[in-house]
């Protein structure tokens, strides 16, 4: 399998694993261009595309995963916000 296809296949995983759905499949065709369907040989869910818009395309489709957030993620948010504070000059001149 080559690096192409596992990165659409990878993509295809992720999304049966939060849709629940394990019908979803992949298909190639002969311009090496990748398109969805909702079972095997089933009529697809998009036009023909591009591997890198395909993993995108598949990627937004079914319910999102929420982001971990950690606490320094939390602590790096509110150093954000204070640096950002309104009537600071920017220092950017």
């Amino acid at each position: 399998m080559t690096g192409r296809a596992t990165r659409a296949t990878s993509a295809l995983d992720r999304l049966k694993q939060r849709s629940g759905n394990p019908r979803y499949s992949m298909a190639r065709t002969a311009a090496g261009l990748f398109f969805l369907s909702d079972a095997p040989g089933g009529a697809p869910l998009c036009a023909p595309l591009e591997l890198d818009d395909f993993v995108a395309f598949v990627n937004a489709q079914g319910p999102q995963t929420p982001r971990r957030v950690s606490k320094l993620d939390v602590a790096f948010e509110k150093q954000l916000s204070k640096k950002k504070s309104p009537g600071e000059p920017s220092g950017a001149e």
